[in-house]
Formats: structure tokens, sequence, C-alpha cells
């Protein structure tokens, strides 16, 4: 019998370019989270910069200072964070969510939807690939910010299913009731549980953020969600068995179109 999964949610402001000061930051935050209380962290996008376009100046290597302390943190609260980080790989730069297991070991998924408004596009390279992953016995599968808008590329497939989608987001207030929308039709269309960790306060750019992070049940209900514009470290606990039961009885996967993405 698969477990209950226990996730923390980190809502907060991000210091604009900055990577020394963001690390400090969670470092302080995820103080409080006690070791093995927790199955998995999840940080908001871009979590050591902000939503940043200056990615020849801050994109790490693969391995560097970010990833390096996700390792460290992962390590010692023994669970998987995970977030998105400015990536150099090769020569292509990329917004690169970062899945750290507490054994050093890590999967990566490059955000595949760049956001051209604000000419996301020109500066990273777009992902191919989605991930999902197991963890605890349950199958997740996180994507990235404007992802969102995207239900083909969060659907559930018969070659990849998933119990909890999540989204990680520097997800602009003057769009944050397109943001709670569409998680709650993520979350019923695909019969899972979906979390989304959104920032808070202003960028370098002088656009405000409120966050609005939720978990949200395989039915779209609300199981927690955030004050805006509040910092918020909260944990929640996820039931396997709820899942099960309501697919069982409402399967509606069994009627699902079927499509293949190019």
């Amino acid at each position: 019998m698969t477990k209950d999964l226990n996730v923390t949610i980190v809502q907060t402001s991000l210091a604009w370019e900055d990577v020394d000061a963001n690390l400090s930051h969670f470092s302080k935050k995820l103080e409080k989270i006690e070791s093995s209380s927790t199955d998995l962290i999840v940080l908001p996008e871009m979590f050591s910069t902000g939503f940043t376009m200056n990615a020849s100046k801050l994109a790490e290597p693969v391995n560097g200072k970010t990833t390096e302390w996700l390792a460290n943190m992962s390590a010692q609260k023994n669970c998987v964070i995970t977030g998105s980080v400015v990536i150099k790989d090769d020569t292509k730069y990329y917004n690169r969510l970062i899945w750290m297991q507490p054994n050093g070991q890590y999967q990566i998924y490059n955000k595949r939807h760049l956001f051209r408004m604000a000419e996301e596009n020109q500066t990273y390279t777009a992902g191919e690939t989605k991930l999902i992953i197991e963890l605890a016995g349950w199958k997740i599968c996180p994507l990235v910010c404007y992802d969102l808008r995207f239900p083909v590329w969060s659907r559930q497939t018969t070659e990849g299913t998933y119990d909890c989608l999540i989204y990680v987001a520097n997800w602009p207030e003057r769009r944050s009731y397109a943001w709670r929308q569409l998680l709650i039709a993520r979350a019923i269309e695909n019969q899972a549980y979906v979390i989304g960790v959104n920032r808070i306060g202003k960028d370098g750019t002088g656009v405000d953020f409120s966050g609005y992070s939720v978990v949200l049940t395989h039915k779209g209900e609300t199981l927690r969600n955030t004050q805006p514009n509040e910092e918020a470290v909260e944990t929640i606990q996820l039931s396997y068995r709820e899942l099960e039961n309501y697919r069982k009885e409402f399967p509606v996967a069994m009627d699902a179109d079927k499509f293949r993405i190019e």
C-alpha cells in the first residue's frame, strides 16, 4: 500500500538577481523544517535569482553553486527538494527544474513553454521531454509556470500517468485569477493532486507577485492555500487511498482521447 505523501511548500519573496542572498534566505526558511518530517520541499521558479532574462551573467554550470546547495539541503532534510534554476549547459541556457534527492542524485526538467511576452523564448532553450518521477510510490510530474496554460502538455497519457502535478512559478499578481483557475482545471481534468508554488514581492523589473500558492485534491478542491502576499512554509499530507478510490469510482481516464505531442 502506497503511503501518504507529506509535501512542504515555500512561498516567499526573492532577492533580485542575487544568488547568495536567496540561498541564504532559503537556508533560513528550511531550518524550520525538521529532518525527515516531509517527503518533498517545493520552491518557486528561478528561486535563486528571480525571473531574469540576464542569463549570460547569472547562469550557473550544471553542477554549480545552487545545485550544490540543493544537494546539501536535501541531505540535511532527508527529503527531495525541487525548484527551477538558470542553468548553462554546453552553449545553451535553460530554465531548468532540478529534482534533488538526499543521496545527491538528481533529475531535470527543462521548461518547455517559454514566456514570449517577457522574451524568455529569446533567452532560453525550450525543453522537449516531460519528467515523471517516482517518490515513495507516487508518480509525480513537475512543470514550470507558463506550462500551466498548455493542458495538452500537462495531460495524463497512457504512456505517462502520474498522481501529482507540480507547478513552480513566478506568476504575476495581475494574472493571479488565471493562475488559480487553471490549477483547478488541471486537477479536475487529470484526476490528480496539483501543487502550485508561486513567489511574492516585487522583482527587479517592477512586476508584483502575490503568491496564491495552493495544494488541490484530485477533485480540484482546496487542501491548503496560502494567504496572498505573505511568507509561508507549510506541510500538507496527500492521501493516496483517497486518490485511488476516487479514480476507481469515477474512471474518467478510461474514456480519454488518444493523442501524440509533436
